[in-house]
């Protein structure tokens, strides 16, 4: 396996930092506060909910012209490895002000509108804001709470911060003074420099990193070490750390794979490489298959976004997913990539039992399809305790087709949390087929899910919570499809 360098290769604030001695599973969190001594980001939850360890990381994107774009991104420093680092600029709370000790207008409006009180989370609540800032010089409140889904406060209220966050977008000093904005032509220059040619591999033996520089070399990688932690977004590998003490010996990153963060469009449907974030992906899935938008604003955070990925929520194999029921009723296919070459599939035939799916020693999600809808009907629905930034207790996923006599030619129904894995409702489904659209057989169709399910009790949720949650989303499906989608909106905020 051919080897470019033993150094994972950064930017951090204005300093440019070549790592050789690192662990896989040493945290950018650990990096900052014990080996570099930035601790104005600050550990709340080690497990990305709370953001008091929000920095920003800046990488090259493709533009869609041909070339690439410097883009920054708030992200969990608690559950992001060193190891997906490279090529990369991290940008913290440290940097925001100027050289006199001027603050940066975000962190100025934070003082003036009394945005802070107990200041644990104040860090964390300026990085996303100055993200925010970044890209959006006159935000709606909506955008701003948006931004802040990945922040928690237990003092102000927020209504302070969001006050905060419309002033400071009213500030726009020169280019001069902003941090990112007066070297981004530099960083740009320096990010390319730092890509990598081939494989990078840090430690030795089984415990080690290895950053592949391509597809090819992830395969490669792959076929020698078959039993590798692959990391993506690390939205869930992160908590195998923080919180279960796990190792990943081995671990692979994979999150600067240019062949992997792809999106094609044409008419039969989208191609999403496994890498694509949430949020690189919201665009194309929500135009695409409207109703899908709303789902992911309520998968984690804006931090959570920014890093999870499409393809790692389907490698995990979580029955609480929340990508994979919409997946799999739009007719989704996992395609499979290894040194043996690449092999597609049904993602419902990809999940086989709890903590199993059809995925070989040396493979590797490479990519989804997701077929065009072609004017049926879509809906997923996402039930949690808390509405933001919060595991699913149930996901239902709807799709019906109609003909010209109003009745149902041909439906998919799937659920994340009633069973072992992502599921269909099969005998639901033959209860909708052939017959007529109405609140009758969405009666019948009800009563078959009793034969497709049986759903488990746990903290999230009880059985009986959620065999009448299900059945009272398919009939949600149902009323909006007919035009009662006002009155459930209200629903929907409660939910």
């Amino acid at each position: 396996m051919a080897q470019a360098t033993d150094s994972i290769r950064f930017i951090l604030n204005d300093t440019e930092v070549a790592v050789s001695e690192v662990a896989p599973t040493t945290t950018l969190l650990d990096f900052l506060r014990l080996e570099r001594r930035l601790t104005g980001t600050k550990e709340g939850c080690a497990e990305g909910d709370c953001g008091a360890c929000t920095v920003l990381v800046g990488r090259l994107a493709k533009d869609g012209q041909g070339g690439e774009r410097l883009i920054y991104e708030s992200v969990n420093a608690c559950i992001r490895f060193v190891g997906s680092l490279n090529a990369t600029h991290v940008v913290t709370v440290e940097h925001l002000a100027a050289g006199d000790g001027t603050l940066h207008p975000v962190q100025q409006a934070m003082v003036d509108f009394h945005g802070s009180q107990c200041g644990f989370c104040t860090p964390g609540f300026v990085m996303s804001l100055y993200g925010l800032w970044l890209t959006n010089d006159n935000p709606s409140r909506a955008a701003i709470e948006k931004a802040l889904q990945g922040n928690l406060c237990r003092c102000t209220g927020y209504e302070p911060i969001v006050r905060a966050a419309e002033a400071a977008a009213r500030e726009r000093p020169s280019a001069i003074f902003d941090p990112i904005t007066r070297t981004r032509d530099a960083v740009t220059a320096r990010l390319k420099a730092l890509q990598p040619q081939e494989t990078i591999v840090v430690g030795k033996g089984e415990d080690c990193l290895i950053v592949p520089a391509d597809a090819a070399g992830l395969a490669t990688v792959l076929s020698e070490h078959p039993t590798a932690t692959i990391v993506a977004g690390a939205t869930d590998v992160g908590l195998w750390v923080t919180k279960q003490m796990r190792t990943l010996n081995p671990a692979v990153f994979i999150n600067g794979i240019a062949e992997l963060q792809r999106i094609d469009s044409t008419e039969a449907g989208l191609t999403i490489g496994a890498g694509v974030s949430y949020t690189a992906a919201f665009d194309a899935l929500s135009s695409a298959y409207p109703g899908f938008g709303r789902l992911i604003d309520r998968i984690g955070g804006e931090q959570v976004r920014n890093m999870g990925t499409i393809g790692g929520n389907i490698a995990n194999g979580s029955p609480i997913g929340d990508s994979p029921p919409p997946l799999i009723v739009l007719g989704a296919a996992v395609t499979l990539g290894s040194k043996d070459g690449t092999r597609t599939l049904p993602l419902e035939d990809f999940f086989i039992a709890y903590g199993r799916q059809d995925r070989k020693p040396g493979e590797f999600v490479e990519s989804i399809f997701v077929p065009a809808l072609h004017g049926d009907h879509f809906a997923a629905y996402k039930l949690s305790k808390r509405r933001d930034e919060d595991i699913s207790a149930l996901l239902g996923a709807f799709r019906v087709a109609l003909d010209e006599n109003n009745h149902v030619r041909t439906a998919l129904i799937a659920y994340g949390g009633m069973a072992a894995t992502p599921k269909r409702a099969k005998a639901a489904e033959a209860a909708l087929i052939g017959q007529r659209w109405s609140e009758e057989t969405i009666r019948a169709a009800q009563a078959a899910l009793d034969t497709d399910y049986q759903p488990i009790n746990d903290w999230r949720a009880t059985s009986a919570y959620r065999m009448l949650a299900a059945k009272n989303l398919l009939m949600r499906f149902f009323l909006e499809s007919t035009g009662e989608r006002a009155q459930l909106r209200r629903f929907e905020e409660v939910a």
